[in-house]
């Protein structure tokens, strides 16, 4: 009964490791959910682009593939950050836990910053859907591209940014060593999230960023 009282360990389990079952059951559960999400996303994607393949290579090309690829290669790096926090998590260092994350955010925080860039000047160019909306090509509907990708690329900005901010409660948490090899499950859950979210994105730019290539 001694370890009911252990630190981390919430009274009402009996162990860290089913602790940590039932940590993971819910985050899976949650990204189930998240995968629907965008799933429907990508399905609503998938029938306006079969429905106005021009206007979407049209609208394709207005994007800025080189600041689509940065930003690729950015989250990918916050990938393998968010992996060695999870790893210094699961051998007890809680200095390199914090640093770990804290290169995440700066990484995260890149990534957002680029995406700004990118959304002014889309905004300067009247590429923004809505009645001031541009467009002097000859293809018609390509407003819609525009749309999807403007609340598809939000909506990933919009997890990122939650992301970013469940970091900053848990670096304090890990720099008071909250976290220890047997208890640790809020980071390795989160790290389960900033994956998803990281992925998300790996879709996102081919099917927004790559349609006329080639």
């Amino acid at each position: 009964m001694a370890e009911i009282h252990a630190p981390g360990l919430a009274h009402h389990f009996d162990s860290y490791q089913q602790q940590k079952e039932a940590a993971f059951f819910g985050m899976w559960v949650f990204l189930a959910t998240e995968v629907l999400f965008f799933g429907g996303l990508f399905c609503a994607y998938l029938v306006y682009r079969s429905a106005n393949p021009e206007a979407f290579a049209a609208g394709s090309r207005e994007l800025d593939i080189v600041l689509g690829a940065i930003n690729t290669a950015v989250l990918i790096g916050s990938s393998l950050t968010m992996a060695l926090a999870v790893h210094a998590a699961q051998v007890g260092k809680r200095k390199m836990i914090a640093a770990w994350m804290g290169a995440t955010i700066l990484l995260g925080g890149t990534f957002l910053g680029i995406k700004v860039v990118e959304y002014s000047h889309k905004i300067h160019e009247g590429h923004f859907p809505g009645p001031n909306f541009v467009w002097h090509g000859p293809e018609v509907n390509v407003e819609m591209f525009f749309n999807v990708y403007f609340l598809m690329t939000g909506l990933h900005a919009l997890h990122m940014i939650i992301g970013i901010g469940i970091m900053l409660v848990l670096i304090p948490l890990a720099w008071k060593g909250r976290f220890t090899p047997e208890s640790h499950n809020y980071v390795e859950g989160f790290g389960l999230y900033w994956h998803f979210v990281d992925i998300v994105w790996i879709f996102l730019f081919p099917l927004l960023y790559l349609l006329d290539v080639g």
